[in-house]
């Protein structure tokens, strides 16, 4: 049968899989930064504080001295392709598109910053997407991570005459794949250093703790995975995990033991050969390349340690994609 001219022309369907992020500058710069800070902290899921009294804030104070200091730690770990963040994520969906082969369309968005989830959501409906699995990189969800990127997707959709079917991958915080890919590369990356140690401290990004008081579960969910890692590792390293929260903000009280203050700590107990990974962080970005790879050497050397070790996050090595790969195929089971 032919179809008709005035009938709008239908691609062949296909399976999408959009992985999403938290966002990043375009580059290094005040300008680039304050963009970018502007639309993360303007988010009612990341700051939960009425817009009537947190706008004049941001705009007044944050916005005018935040973005150079910030500009110039994004310097410090700026890659020649871009932001790690960005790069990593690219790399990590390059790498699920020759795994899954040419019958899924695998992209990547960034919930703030560029590449928009909009754009890339647009651009796989153009392309014959019928069905699409948005993977949030998070493995312990919180309404500030998770919730937000699935909201962003959402409110495209809302304008979208004809929308795809979505499915929406869920937290992986306690998942085998997820502690297996820990602990095979963090065993790995401990055997390769030339020092014992003492302790590993996991650090998850920190969250004001009256969220957990809300009913966020981020905070049961880092410590379960910390909780299963540590059971895992047990008979492979012998070093004490010791669990902390990093990147205090404000003047809320934020989830405790904090990062620094326990680096700052260890010496004086006796630790002073430690290794730290951020086993919350998908890829590598400037909360654990500058926050703890450089700032949290810093406080750990200067109050006593010896030897000090950053573990990299799961990146696109191949523990991390493996289980990556695991996960995306489970969800789109019944799809492929």
């Amino acid at each position: 049968m032919m179809r008709p001219e005035e009938h709008l022309e239908v691609k062949p369907p296909r399976v999408g899989v959009l992985l999403t992020n938290l966002g990043t500058p375009d580059a290094p710069d005040p300008t680039s930064v304050k963009r970018y800070l502007k639309e993360f902290l303007s988010d009612k899921r990341v700051v939960e504080i009425p817009g009537l009294v947190w706008q004049p804030i941001l705009r007044g104070v944050i916005l005018n001295t935040r973005p150079k200091k910030s500009a110039h730690a994004y310097s410090l770990v700026w890659m020649e392709e871009g932001s790690p963040l960005a790069v990593y994520t690219a790399r990590q969906s390059d790498k699920l598109q020759v795994r899954l082969g040419g019958g899924v369309m695998i992209d990547y968005a960034m919930r703030y910053g560029n590449p928009s989830i909009a754009s890339k959501l647009e651009a796989m409906k153009a392309a014959g997407c019928e069905r699409i699995l948005l993977a949030p990189l998070y493995p312990q969800y919180s309404g500030a991570t998770t919730a937000t990127a699935n909201d962003r997707a959402y409110a495209v959709l809302q304008d979208m005459r004809w929308q795809p079917a979505i499915r929406t991958l869920p937290a992986y915080h306690d998942d085998p794949a997820y502690i297996d890919a820990l602990a095979a590369q963090i065993t790995a990356d401990i055997a390769k250093l030339d020092f014992t140690p003492d302790a590993l401290v996991v650090s998850f990004h920190g969250m004001p703790e009256r969220t957990l008081h809300l009913g966020d579960p981020y905070h049961c969910q880092c410590r379960k995975t910390a909780r299963l890692l540590s059971e895992k590792m047990a008979k492979k390293t012998g070093c004490e995990i010791i669990v902390s929260f990093q990147s205090r903000f404000g003047r809320a009280k934020w989830l405790e033991p904090a990062t620094d203050d326990t680096l700052e700590a260890l010496p004086g107990k006796g630790m002073k050969k430690v290794a730290i990974v951020a086993p919350g962080f998908s890829v590598d970005c400037l909360e654990t390349l500058e926050e703890l790879a450089m700032q949290g050497r810093g406080q750990f050397m200067d109050a006593g340690g010896t030897d000090f070790a950053y573990l990299p996050c799961l990146n696109d090595g191949d523990a991390g994609m493996d289980m990556l790969e695991t996960l995306v195929r489970r969800e789109l089971g019944g799809w492929i």
